[in-house]
């Protein structure tokens, strides 16, 4: 097997987490376990203006070339698409690239047509099992763990309800006892309350920031996730998390597709301040060509160059080739988030939301709100509540 990037890269970390300039890259392509169909992303044919997705067997030809080109650190999939490309066809065997899974559903990332999950507050699920992501079937034996992939993805949602965030910390407690028995790491996503009315958006950053320390304090360190995914809430959070303990390694989630500017400032600016891992999804899968949008985020994470930069050199090699964009140079280099917002006004800096899913939220929400601003869910239509919750998710899915 090859040494993967990842360890040589966890490893110079901890020697030296503020000297070292490494930086961890990972492809999220997990969203078959939110998005279902829609998961693949759109396909680059015309059809008239009928809208229709890539099949999986495309979303996984991309997959193996993006692992053979071997910029990313992480490829992160369902437990299924590993099976198929960890297990069966072996790409990763002689790749420095690591094969990851997610190993939890939790209910708010239920993303489905028709669907009103998300209006509930998160419930922890498992579909996978660590068996049949490590070898492919249940009960594997000892000599049949390597087979498959030993990272995963665990996700926790804190709604700030001590019914069910206690529920939450005994299923993800449950978990690890099972991971470390079996030889399995794994990396934390905490994302934040799928109820907006469970904190206060002033404090969502600190309250967020607190429930990761909280969490891990009682965690020795066979147990700990090797590294968080998280919503980036601005350059105070990040740099309070980061000081506390400096061996506790930060991962930024990307959010919505967005501009590519947005994409190429994000990864900037929380590098700038600390983070150490970034795990884009959405705005990787939408690129209109991925190797050369993951290219540019590798020259970004590694500091070579700079976003601004970044875009234009993008939209060059999309001229070269004979790739149309879909947005004009001038409009690509617009920021359509707030990520850039560092006033200090205590407001929550949070994930990217595109212009097209704040109007929705805005719409969703529209006469339905609280003084301080809060949406006022008793009042609103169980339309407006999906309205309101698939926008906010359409910011969140990385």
């Amino acid at each position: 097997m090859v040494e993967k990037s990842l360890d040589c890269k966890l490893q110079r970390i901890h020697a030296d987490p503020r000297g070292c300039k490494d930086f961890i890259l990972a492809d999220a392509k997990d969203a078959d376990m939110a998005l279902a169909i829609g998961a693949p992303g759109k396909s680059p044919e015309a059809h008239g203006g009928e809208l229709r997705y890539r099949s999986l067997a495309e979303f996984r030809e991309i997959i193996e070339q993006i692992v053979e080109q071997g910029l990313v650190d992480i490829m992160l999939m369902s437990a299924s698409t590993s099976e198929v490309l960890t297990i069966h066809k072996r790409i990763f065997d002689k790749s420095h690239v690591t094969p990851a899974a997610r190993v939890n559903d939790t209910t708010d990332i239920h993303i489905v047509r028709g669907g009103k999950y998300a209006t509930h507050p998160s419930l922890p699920f498992r579909t996978a099992t660590l068996d049949h992501i490590q070898c492919g079937h249940v009960d594997c034996k000892p000599d049949e763990r390597h087979l498959g992939a030993n990272l995963g993805l665990y996700s926790i949602t804190y709604n700030n309800n001590a019914v069910l965030d206690r529920e939450a910390l005994s299923q993800y407690k449950e978990f690890r006892l099972e991971a470390e028995r079996k030889g399995f790491r794994h990396f934390l996503e905490v994302f934040d309350p799928n109820r907006p009315e469970a904190v206060e958006a002033s404090k969502i950053p600190e309250f967020i920031n607190d429930a990761i320390v909280r969490t891990l304090g009682g965690v020795t360190f066979k147990g700990r996730p090797i590294f968080l995914k998280m919503v980036y809430h601005g350059p105070r959070a990040m740099e309070e998390l980061v000081h506390y303990d400096p061996r506790l390694v930060v991962g930024i989630l990307g959010g919505s597709a967005g501009t590519t500017y947005d994409a190429f400032k994000l990864l900037s600016e929380a590098r700038k301040y600390g983070a150490r891992v970034a795990l884009f999804g959405r705005k990787i899968n939408n690129a209109e060509n991925q190797l050369a949008f993951i290219r540019f985020l590798r020259l970004i994470a590694d500091g070579e160059i700079g976003a601004e930069e970044a875009v234009r050199a993008y939209h060059g090699v999309l001229q070269k080739l004979g790739i149309k964009p879909r947005r004009a140079l001038e409009e690509d280099m617009q920021l359509q988030t707030n990520v850039m917002n560092y006033g200090e006004n205590g407001v929550a800096i949070s994930v990217p939301a595109t212009a097209a899913g704040a109007t929705a939220a805005k719409k969703a929400a529209n006469g339905r709100q609280h003084a301080n601003g809060e949406p006022d869910f008793a009042n609103m239509t169980p339309a407006e509540k999906v309205a309101y919750h698939r926008a906010r998710w359409n910011k969140i899915l990385g």
